[in-house]
């Protein structure tokens, strides 16, 4: 099989958070036989010694819309959403896609057109995470002119969908865009599938997301010298879990080290930041704590089995993970043997009190759950998930 893959980026020096697993998910599928023609929607075309890479047809034209737009809401910041309420389709907004699909949309129609004739054996046109209001037209275009279904891949369901607030750094990628017009829809979230549908989606899937073991494998490190760890970016719908977790039980246990590494996290009480220097700094932090906070955004949390990375990152890592409440973990990790899950923040204290005692307790629930992501939830088993779904409308 030959897949066509317009991906939003491949740049990993850019702030898309599903970049790196997009990379994962592309080795996967090469490691499963698939032959894999990448383009980015943003940024440079990287090449790999997994996939080989096409141009960018509008570099500088999306370079130019990524910075008159970071201006504009530097100018008019928009507060962080921490609620599911659905946001309002803006003035701007419209004239953003209006101009996406006058001055962008044509060259990437011409550009996939180009790839499919030279091509030739192309089997399927694959879309993961770009704006599909940007592309309206698009993929109905490639179906009738070549005779080839095409799928969008969404890894942000539910906070992407319209009913939802969105984040306050992305796109609102669902106003104005036809969802009919795609084969079918693939998503990260399983209680997603129905709202896709009810959006006007024919078709919809769910693979989740993974890690790749050899990716993220467990360091040698000299010592654990943190104690809790946790990364990632912003408040966003887990304000709540932040305090719960990283603030009230910092200032409660002044002997422990508390650490973070992120953007826009507010007040963590005692706990320090860690510099950002590399992505695999970020997996040497992780095997240096004893204990790694999983703090999913309500958005994602609150509905049915709707998959991050972190848990399979951390996992992999054979990291000892506490985590927030989060509707489905059990789809993917076993609560107590190999995922410790809170209620509150005095749940929190109490669980990192007695890990924090008992090396090897730690030490079995990350051994399991590594063990885990071994048996199910690799980035080659979801990259088998997706070549299945792909196999039932190629």
């Amino acid at each position: 099989m030959k897949l066509l893959v317009l991906v939003s980026s491949l740049d990993l020096t850019q702030p898309f958070s599903a970049t790196p697993a997009w990379w994962q998910l592309l080795k996967g599928l090469y490691e499963c036989g698939v032959e894999v023609i990448a383009a980015p929607y943003q940024g440079p075309a990287i090449e790999s010694l997994w996939w080989r890479a096409a141009a960018n047809p509008a570099r500088w034209q999306g370079d130019a819309f990524k910075a008159v737009r970071a201006r504009a809401r530097a100018w008019r910041p928009q507060a962080a959403p921490d609620t599911a309420a659905p946001a309002a389709d803006s003035v701007s907004d419209k004239a953003a896609r209006r101009l996406a699909q006058a001055a962008i949309a044509p060259l990437w129609r011409r550009h996939l057109a180009r790839i499919i004739r030279q091509e030739a054996d192309i089997a399927a046109l694959l879309m993961l995470t770009v704006p599909l209001n940007h592309l309206v037209g698009i993929p109905r275009y490639i179906s009738e002119t070549f005779d080839i279904p095409v799928f969008y891949f969404d890894g942000d369901v539910p906070a992407s969908l319209p009913n939802m607030r969105g984040f306050a750094s992305g796109f609102r990628i669902y106003q104005g865009a036809d969802l009919s017009e795609y084969t079918a829809f693939i998503s990260n979230s399983a209680g997603g599938e129905s709202l896709l549908r009810q959006l006007g989606a024919r078709n919809a899937h769910t693979v989740w997301y993974g890690a790749d073991p050899d990716v993220f494998a467990p360091l040698p490190v000299s010592a654990q010298d943190i104690d809790l760890f946790f990364y990632g970016h912003g408040r966003e719908y887990r304000s709540e879990w932040l305090d719960n977790m990283i603030q009230f039980p910092s200032l409660q246990l002044p002997s422990a080290r508390f650490a973070v590494r992120g953007a826009g996290l507010g007040d963590l009480g005692a706990a320090r930041e860690l510099p950002y220097l590399s992505f695999s700094k970020l997996r040497e932090y992780i095997c240096r704590s004893k204990i790694n906070l999983c703090i999913t955004r309500g958005a994602h949390a609150s509905v049915q089995a709707s998959s991050s990375s972190r848990p399979f990152e951390l996992a992999s890592l054979g990291a000892c993970i506490v985590a927030n409440p989060y509707a489905g973990i059990e789809a993917w990790f076993e609560p107590e043997k190999e995922i410790i899950l809170v209620s509150s923040a005095e749940e929190a204290l109490d669980r990192y009190r007695h890990l924090l005692k008992h090396d090897g307790a730690r030490q079995a629930l990350g051994r399991a759950a590594r063990q885990r992501v071994l048996k199910q939830h690799t980035f080659r088993q979801r990259a088998r998930e997706l070549i299945l779904i792909l196999q039932q409308y190629v």
